[in-house]
């Protein structure tokens, strides 16, 4: 059972009860909880070289400039997302925004982009973020399409151990980027 306490039309926050069999045992719990719609991140990497594009964006919730992968929202609004839900096509409207916002935020056209991983964020929140590989693109004549409020300051190619580095250092601050990042580079030395 799920009720909705309040919903800003982006934001929803939940009261949740559910049973869960733990060892056999049957526990009936009640959560509150927040829901939003899910988000892409997508990692260029061109395998070669051993380097993946980072675009430089100042993030307001920051007010500073952050490293990031390129990726963004799925769905306008919750209700949006709520109805794929619904109709169980999620990961369909996940699969055409991967497209879209990476020539959206740094100019790129992509081929067969590949998922990676879901990051669930957990501790009562549910926002799923999707990170795709991408090893197939081309850089579009038109550049970068950044929406009204977006500030991109282009993108730069990094080798593993500069991204490393940037971890270390606080350079990029999204803590699930950062694990699936460290994660890829481990696995593909």
């Amino acid at each position: 059972m799920e009720k909705s306490v309040y919903n800003n039309g982006f934001f929803e926050f939940l009261e949740t009860e559910e049973d869960f069999v733990i060892e056999g045992v049957t526990k009936h719990i009640k959560r509150n909880m927040v829901r939003r719609p899910p988000g892409i991140r997508a990692l260029l990497v061109d395998k070669k070289k051993g380097k993946i594009l980072l675009s430089r964006e100042f993030r307001y919730e920051l007010n500073d400039w952050d490293y990031r992968l390129p990726g963004g929202k799925v769905f306008d609004s919750l209700e949006e997302y709520k109805k794929s839900l619904k109709q169980g096509n999620v990961l369909e409207h996940v699969e055409s925004t991967v497209p879209k916002e990476v020539l959206e935020e740094v100019g790129f056209v992509v081929n067969n982009p590949r998922l990676l991983k879901v990051s669930h964020d957990g501790a009562g929140v549910i926002w799923d973020l999707y990170y795709y590989e991408i090893t197939d693109f081309t850089i579009s004549e038109d550049g970068p399409q950044l929406e009204e409020n977006e500030v991109v300051s282009g993108f730069v190619w990094k080798g593993y151990e500069e991204i490393v580095e940037l971890c270390i250092h606080k350079e990029i601050h999204e803590e699930r980027t950062i694990g699936v990042l460290l994660t890829y580079i481990l696995e593909n030395k």
